[in-house]
């Protein structure tokens, strides 16, 4: 109302200021809820209640309404022509604009497919609408694009729906029974399913003919999401895969793959070399653990729901400690390899803590003999040591990449007989992951400050080779805000990362938490960090800030050079703001800085601007309340 600006919403700019004032709510509500709210502001009342008058007149002016028409004016132009309109608001997909042709036919259509959608949700699914449009869209044309829809009635299409959740559910029902597959974190490859539903809907009865058929056909899924089959140009994709299995079936689909793998369709043990949860072999882990009969370290069982009984929850183990690892030198990655993870109970997880391979190893082999292999883990004491490390996950690599490459040797021939496996819930184990709660934070702030909420762990791959790039700790896949701007990555493990390739696919690639947030207060909003800091009263010092600076710099040093932590962007800002304005800036952040981050997995709390904050010397320089944030840190290691 200040200077009649208009802006899209910023929660941290505009949130307590009435003075911002939300159109649509003026439009539908009129003027008189804004005249209490302005009493701050009495001596301006008639000058706001004057524009906001204006502004609601624009309701009975006419306006000229340009129609664009003509038959060169296909679904790609539409699309383009809204977003582009409508650059910040929610973009239209291709699907948005079938889904709202059919709709104009038939109006339950998009609350009967969020049904649908809600209904797996509750089973641990997430699915989007147009994911289920395309299935659909499968099911009712056989081609991936949804034109095709154009020429379907709305009898046709809600008939297809109704084939296609079938299609879905029985799909659904295979992966997580026959291979363990049942939560969304461990479902790969989903753009595969839609040919399976095409599949299915020309199998006669719309079922799996027998096991074995079953089987072949999660052969070929499991193989397609590996190798990142739909990770380019989907819909071409797609519709050759359509062509494909409607003429050959899914041996065709099979022979197709190899062909486009170059004949190659087997599991090897570099192929484990991932890290993190968002690997794609992350999933082919938990499938082994599941359909393998692996065993709990601690009781002995296999990790199944019907042997285990109330101890069905699950949680991912770092075999190795993530704390002795550090301590001996290893990297993130290193420490956060697929072949340093196993699934235990959560009782055994929390009875191991942080012992040793080389204690607790040895313990489980003695009371349950056997237990050890059926985790793919190495017998070998040798292997179990920390400076052995790398050699043990070499070993166990291989292990798991042969334990794979037989059983899918068995799906492929219909060989494998099993009961069904009935579902288990999983949890991360999390303890002590600065990481985990810095990514949190910058998540929960980045969302706050009216920004789209990303993906984590999410696997990046090649258009055109199907490779991994990158497995990004945060993913915008259509920009910060939706629909504007490159797709935006934050992959703060740059070295196991094809950082060229994603620029040169039009990614913006982040590779600091730090950085990021920087770039969204850049973007115009404020964070609530920097505010904070600027609202602290300056203290009466102990110690002057110059000493405080030389601590900083003195700190900057250390860290590079006993630590190996390059601390190039806390120079930067010691340059730029001084060491008392720094150390402000990263006590208010929403997000604990890189560098604590890095530091604390080094085991070097004591160099980072926190340890310095609490130092007697210069306690007359910060507010108790800052000092209580620093001390919260150092102790639990993630911001309060």
């Amino acid at each position: 109302m200040e200077d009649e600006s208009f802006e899209f919403y910023g929660p941290a700019k505009m949130r307590d200021d009435p003075r911002w004032v939300d159109v649509s709510r003026l439009f539908i509500e009129g003027l008189s809820p804004f005249i209490a709210e302005f009493s701050p502001f009495a001596d301006k009342l008639p000058v706001y209640l004057e524009r906001l008058n204006r502004l609601k007149n624009l309701e009975n002016r006419e306006f000229h309404e340009e129609k664009i028409t003509g038959q060169d004016k296909n679904v790609d132009i539409v699309v383009d022509i809204f977003n582009r309109v409508n650059s910040g608001g929610t973009a239209l997909s291709k699907g948005d604009l079938a889904l709202a042709k059919l709709c104009a036919q038939w109006s339950p259509a998009r609350q009967i497919m969020r049904g649908h959608l809600e209904r797996w949700q509750q089973a641990g699914f997430e699915f989007s609408l147009d994911w289920l449009l395309r299935n659909a869209t499968a099911v009712a044309t056989g081609r991936a694009v949804f034109t095709a829809l154009d020429t379907v009635s709305a009898a046709d299409f809600e008939s297809a729906l109704t084939k296609s959740v079938g299609y879905i559910g029985t799909f659904l029902d295979a992966v997580s029974g026959r291979l363990g597959l049942d939560h969304d974190r461990v479902l790969m490859g989903r753009y595969a399913i839609p040919v399976i539903s095409r599949h299915l809907h020309l199998t006669p009865g719309g079922h799996f003919l027998d096991s074995a058929h079953r089987d072949r056909v999660l052969f070929w899924y499991i193989h397609s999401a590996l190798w990142g089959r739909f990770a380019g140009s989907t819909e071409t994709l797609l519709a050759q895969d359509y062509e494909i299995v409607e003429r050959s079936g899914i041996d065709g689909l099979i022979n197709a793959l190899e062909r486009w793998r170059g004949g190659n369709l087997e599991i090897r043990s570099h192929d484990f070399e991932g890290s993190t949860r968002g690997s794609r072999f992350y999933p082919l882990l938990y499938m082994l653990t599941r359909v393998k009969g692996a065993r709990d370290l601690g009781s002995g069982l296999e990790l199944r729901a019907e042997m285990l009984g109330k101890l069905t929850s699950l949680q991912v183990h770092h075999i190795f400690p993530k704390a002795l690892l550090y301590k001996a030198g290893y990297d993130r990655v290193q420490v956060n390899a697929i072949a340093n993870f196993c699934f235990l109970t959560q009782d055994t997880n929390l009875m191991i803590g942080q012992r040793a391979p080389t204690e607790y190893f040895a313990e489980a082999e003695a009371k349950h003999p056997g237990v050890l292999a059926s985790q793919w883990i190495p017998t070998d004491p040798e292997l179990w040591r920390p400076e052995r490390y790398l050699d043990f996950l070499e070993e166990r690599r291989h292990l798991l990449a042969e334990a794979a490459q037989s059983f899918l040797a068995e799906l492929r021939n219909g060989a494998a007989t099993m009961a069904d496996l009935q579902p288990v819930s999983v949890m991360a184990d999390e303890q002590d992951d600065v990481r985990i709660a810095q990514i949190k934070a910058m998540v929960k702030e980045m969302v706050r400050l009216g920004y789209a909420e990303p993906s984590l762990d999410s696997e990046i791959a090649d258009p055109v080779t199907g490779r991994a790039l990158a497995i990004a700790e945060a993913y915008w896949p259509d920009g910060l805000q939706v629909g504007q701007g490159k797709p935006v990555v934050l992959e703060l493990d740059s070295a196991a990362t094809n950082l060229p390739r994603l620029e040169e696919l039009g990614y913006e690639v982040f590779t600091s938490v730090d950085a990021l947030l920087g770039y969204a207060a850049r973007r115009g909003e404020v964070t609530s960090g920097d505010k904070a800091a600027q609202e602290q009263p300056e203290a009466t010092a102990l110690a002057s800030t110059a000493d405080f600076h030389k601590a900083m710099l003195l700190v900057y040093d250390r860290a590079r050079t006993e630590a190996n932590y390059p601390a190039t962007y806390l120079l930067n800002m010691l340059a730029e703001h001084g060491g008392l304005a720094t150390a402000r800036k990263l006590l208010h952040s929403p997000a604990v800085s890189d560098g604590f981050a890095a530091l604390w997995e080094r085991g070097r709390p004591d160099l980072t601007v926190e340890a310095q904050v609490i130092d007697p010397r210069f306690a007359g320089l910060f507010t108790p309340e800052e000092i209580e944030i620093a001390r919260h840190r150092l102790q639990f290691g993630y911001g309060g």
